[in-house]
């Protein structure tokens, strides 16, 4: 096994390990004694998913998250300079994609570390592919602005450059918005402009569905309190 940076993903919801991730990564993830986490109790339980019998006490966990400052995080490889090899692992996901992960792999990469991204469920990927929408050009976007103006100006920008660009734009909500979100991008865009809704990718209840904005008026499904993209294009 190669001294690196590994980049650990995990499910991304109570779905089985076995059903979205390689049995590799387990190889891999057995021997690492250093990781770097978004969160440390989800972390634990992510690895003792992967084997109930792992030794969680004998592991080390550096937190990180958006707080944490760079020296922290610069701070934190110093194992892996050491001969060590350390994984990252996220919330939920793949690391360091619209993930707080993306600090320490940049810092890894400054410092010339070896960093290896392994295969793992991405809910962004998993909606373009799933949405039939222009998958050669697309841009993710995170949380479009909580302020309704500032939302609907910027879903106006968004749907001008699925026009202008024929590239796909995607974004997310705090699943607790969905609904007023969905509401908001059949208010604002054309009737013909095509709207994916991916909701739970990979888990129970998963829901991906594409439609014209005219054709999901008085369909929207209740999409309070669960993981959702919403992708559009023309």
């Amino acid at each position: 096994m190669d001294t690196a940076l590994y980049l650990l993903p995990v499910t991304l919801g109570d779905t089985a390990i076995e059903r979205v991730l390689p049995s590799y990564n387990k190889e891999i993830i057995l021997q690492i004694k250093h990781f770097i986490v978004e969160d440390v109790r989800s972390a634990r339980r992510f690895l003792k998913k992967v084997d109930r019998d792992i030794d969680i006490d004998g592991l080390a966990f550096y937190p990180l998250n958006k707080h944490t400052a760079p020296e922290v995080v610069s701070g934190y490889l110093r194992p892996l300079e050491e001969g060590h090899p350390m994984g990252v692992i996220s919330e939920a996901g793949c690391p360091a994609v619209a993930d707080p992960g993306a600090d320490v792999v940049a810092i890894a990469q400054r410092k010339n570390l070896k960093v290896v991204p392994l295969v793992g469920p991405s809910s962004i990927i998993l909606s373009v592919m799933g949405s039939g929408f222009n998958g050669q050009s697309f841009a993710f976007h995170g949380y479009l602005p909580i302020d309704p103006s500032e939302r609907i100006k910027r879903i106006k920008e968004l749907e001008q450059r699925i026009y202008g660009e024929s590239q796909t734009q995607l974004f997310i909500e705090t699943p607790y918005r969905n609904n007023k979100m969905a509401e908001d991008i059949l208010k604002t865009c054309r009737p013909q402009t095509k709207l994916c809704i991916a909701a739970n990718i990979t888990c129970e209840g998963e829901y991906i569905k594409t439609k014209t904005i005219r054709e999901w008026k008085g369909h929207l499904p209740d999409l309070s309190k669960i993981p959702c993209i919403f992708l559009i294009y023309k």
